[in-house]
């Protein structure tokens, strides 16, 4: 499985402390089926859970997955943040 992060992803990431670790992690759980949201068209929406906290609370990322393939993240947010749109 290859797991791949966009330009815009990497930054988020980076800002908000997501680790590689915890990107696979949500991949894995999509392995196994276990998928937060299935928008249809290999595109899915996980959680991933902030550092020392659970996932309720913590990021939503939406992912290009081809399982057994692929996965791309190109879109997170905050919970938090889920009504504002960030461009930088």
């Amino acid at each position: 499985m290859q797991v791949f992060k966009s330009r815009w992803f990497a930054k988020f990431a980076s800002k908000e402390r997501i680790t590689d670790a915890k990107l696979c992690d949500a991949v894995r759980n999509a392995e196994r089926g276990i998928i937060d949201a299935d928008y249809g068209g290999c595109v899915i929406k996980q959680r991933i859970a902030r550092p020392n906290e659970g996932k309720s609370g913590g990021y939503r990322s939406i992912v290009f997955f081809c399982k057994g393939k692929r996965a791309f993240f190109i879109y997170g947010f905050a919970k938090n943040a889920q009504g504002m749109h960030r461009t930088t």
